[in-house]
């Protein structure tokens, strides 16, 4: 993810357990560099090895992957391009997509379609979350850019494996958490480091998700698994949409959307909203791996994440910036109502806070009423973007990275998913005793071996990642 805008990069320092030398000493300048307050580089995309790609003057000939839902948002916003391929496992879910772009090649399975469509510059996924990986992984091995949803991966070390995968590859990427590129991303940041609060050590971010009241329900969780066994659509391959997860009789409980809430498919409340809005802070205040993680829950299952969570983050100090605490609440759960906050304003249903030395800052307004009169405007000081995903095309085409690139999207998705760790029911008891302690380095929690063994999932007979 790229703190300052489209125009800059903010290289995340993302070590392997047993890095080569080339790497190390790649990574170690970064550090010194960040050691030393600053706040971004502006690279050519060269530097950074990217493939110089499509001609700017040339279309990208672009193919989706999973684009019943999201996917196919993504694609609508990149007909400005060629869309050559469309995949998808559920014929009757993508029927729509598939009318809209009568001229692309139709697939099943997404191996064959890069093995035997050779024409695909990029590719976007916009599957289940348990299969982010696998399609991103494959299309990168064919040399193709990817732009793949957010929350990037379904594991900690498949976040940790696409990054790594990435930059090898050299090819552009991009995570589907659209509002990076926004006018209020930016502002965040412009407005945190022109002082607005002061040192800020505090930040709460909350979501009504999974639901927003009895009869607003977005997906369900905290249930079990269905015992009834329907015969599986002749419209859909079920073989194909489990891919890497335990194999499981269908049941329309699972798809389509409602697999975010169940372990085996995907990542949850904070899975799906935490990448958006853990975003913007995660710029504002310059933060990568966290250095511990702890949660509590509503009662958890084997099968799907609970009703409610609250999940806190203890971040170290950032150049001049302190030690944070990064509280995150789903199920309706919210911070407490500060001091100074205006009698009609309300917190949401969806929001974020920082809180600060010298007052605190809800979505992006300073208060108390006081401090926003006494510090003014803050500067416009950061680049804008030309858009989400004009930034993809032009990185595929030799352009800056995307806002988002893997390279910011990976160590952003890590600290995330280390938070569905801490939400494991096995580990719940141990939790209640004490936090995570995270090496980023070593890859692993230091302090609760067993915990360790959520990082990576065991995949099922015939997939694997390389």
């Amino acid at each position: 993810m790229n703190i300052l805008g489209a125009n800059s990069i903010n290289i995340v320092m993302h070590t392997k357990a047993t890095p080569n030398p080339s790497t190390l000493s790649r990574r170690r300048f970064l550090g010194t560099s960040a050691a030393m307050g600053t706040t971004f580089m502006v690279l050519p995309s060269h530097v950074l090895g990217l493939r110089a790609g499509t001609s700017p003057n040339e279309k990208l000939n672009i193919a989706g992957v999973g684009i019943g839902g999201q996917g196919g948002e993504d694609i609508k916003n990149m007909t400005s391009e060629n869309i050559v391929a469309l995949c998808d496992v559920d014929s009757a879910h993508a029927a729509g997509r598939f009318k809209t772009y009568p001229n692309a090649k139709v697939h099943t399975d997404f191996r064959k379609m890069l093995d035997e469509q050779k024409d695909i510059d990029a590719v976007v996924v916009g599957t289940p979350d348990h299969l982010h990986a696998f399609v991103s992984i494959a299309a990168m091995n064919h040399g193709k850019h990817v732009y793949c949803e957010k929350p990037l991966t379904h594991s900690v070390w498949e976040a940790r494996k696409m990054t790594e995968i990435a930059r090898e590859r050299k090819v552009a990427t991009q995570m589907g958490n659209q509002g990076q590129a926004s006018e209020e991303t930016r502002r965040l940041s412009e407005i945190v480091w022109a002082g607005a609060i002061g040192k800020v050590h505090e930040a709460h971010i909350w979501t009504d998700r999974p639901s927003n009241g009895l009869f607003n329900e977005y997906w369900p969780q905290g249930v079990d698994r269905p015992k009834d066994t329907p015969p599986v659509p002749s419209t859909l391959d079920w073989d194909l949409w489990l891919g890497p997860a335990p194999e499981r009789p269908y049941n329309p409980a699972y798809l389509p959307f409602k697999w975010r809430g169940w372990w085996d498919f995907g990542t949850g409340a904070l899975g799906d909203i935490g990448c958006h809005a853990m975003d913007p802070v995660f710029r504002a205040l310059k933060l990568s791996h966290p250095l511990s993680v702890q949660a509590a829950s509503s009662r958890v299952n084997k099968e799907t994440f609970p009703l409610a969570s609250m999940v806190t983050y203890q971040f170290g100090p950032r150049g001049d910036m302190p030690a944070l605490k990064l509280t995150w609440y789903d199920g309706g759960l919210r911070p407490p109502r500060p001091d100074g906050l205006e009698d009609e304003q309300v917190m949401g249903d969806n929001g974020r806070m920082l809180v600060g030395d010298d007052g605190f800052i809800l979505g992006n307004r300073v208060y108390p009423e006081g401090r926003r009169k006494e510090v003014g405007e803050a500067p416009k000081t950061l680049p804008r973007s030309p858009g989400h995903y004009r930034e993809f095309i032009e990185a595929c085409k030799g352009g800056k990275p995307g806002g988002s690139n893997f390279d910011w999207a990976g160590p952003l998705a890590e600290a995330v998913l280390l938070g569905n760790v801490a939400l494991r029911v096995k580990l719940r008891e141990a939790l209640t005793r004490y936090k995570l302690l995270w090496d980023p380095v070593a890859f692993k929690f230091t302090n609760l071996d067993e915990a360790n063994s959520y990082l990576k999932r065991d995949y099922r007979s015939g997939w694997s990642l390389s």
